[in-house]
């Protein structure tokens, strides 16, 4: 072991100890299948745009107001159209 490492090892507090023989292969991967996984795997080129989640849920949810505002204005431009006596 290297002087580097060593010095890592034992700066840790006891709490992040971790006994790696008593660690069970895949012990959440058949809950993971049924309850699916939140995590989202962003291209690089869009990942370089956003400094953190808090940035990507901030467009998203703009982009979803978008898409909703955008829907009501054109179901409601569809309903005028249909009645041509309505002004």
């Amino acid at each position: 072991m290297n002087t580097k490492t060593r010095d890592v090892t034992e700066d840790l507090r006891p709490e992040y100890d971790f006994d790696y023989s008593k660690a069970v292969r895949g012990k959440y991967f058949k809950r993971l299948l049924e309850e699916g996984a939140n995590v989202v795997v962003l291209e690089p080129d869009i990942a370089k745009a956003f400094p953190d989640s808090a940035a990507v849920n901030d467009a998203l949810r703009s982009l979803l107001e978008l898409t909703r505002s955008t829907q009501r204005l054109t179901k409601q431009s569809n309903r005028r159209s249909k009645n041509p006596h309505s002004h």
